[in-house]
């Protein structure tokens, strides 16, 4: 009777070359965005990319904001990561976009008083979201329009 196949060190183990560049991005990606739920995110991540959609990854590491009126888990971050993968439609369903708040790891509760605000049956302009979503995050509209505005901009710094 023939031996199993045994592997006895490392060189025996093919490694797609491709696997190692997906890991560090990966690792970068969790690293920048802090998922509170990492393989939920994951999840989330990997089926973005294996689709050709925009990834739910921050631009950078965001620092809990301490003028934030309330504990929402939203962040102007989020909202940019939401506004990157939903920008390219005038309409955003809302069962997508539920979809997409739970990649995040946002709380649905937050999702669902959110829409309390402008309720909708199937369907929400996406703008008009984005700016609920602003308004969430302040205590002001002066603060509500900044953050709109940096999340809006061009300018890979966030604008003026």
């Amino acid at each position: 009777m023939p031996l199993p196949d045994t592997m006895f060190c490392a060189q025996q183990i093919p490694i797609p070359p491709e696997l190692l560049d997906i890991l560090k991005q990966f690792t970068k990606a969790v690293i920048r965005t802090q998922p509170t739920d990492v393989l939920r995110w994951s999840a989330g991540y990997f089926s973005a990319l294996s689709r050709g959609e925009p990834l739910p990854v921050k631009d950078r590491l965001e620092l809990p904001v301490a003028t934030q009126k309330t504990d929402t888990g939203l962040t102007q971050g989020f909202l940019k990561v939401l506004h990157k993968q939903c920008n390219h439609m005038q309409y955003v369903e809302l069962a997508d976009l539920k979809h997409k708040w739970k990649n995040l790891c946002l709380p649905v509760e937050k999702f669902k008083a959110l829409l309390e605000l402008d309720p909708h049956e199937n369907t929400i302009e996406w703008i008009k979201f984005l700016a609920l979503g602003c308004s969430m995050l302040s205590g002001s509209l002066n603060t509500a329009m900044k953050h709109l505005c940096e999340i809006l901009t061009a300018d890979s710094e966030g604008g003026a």
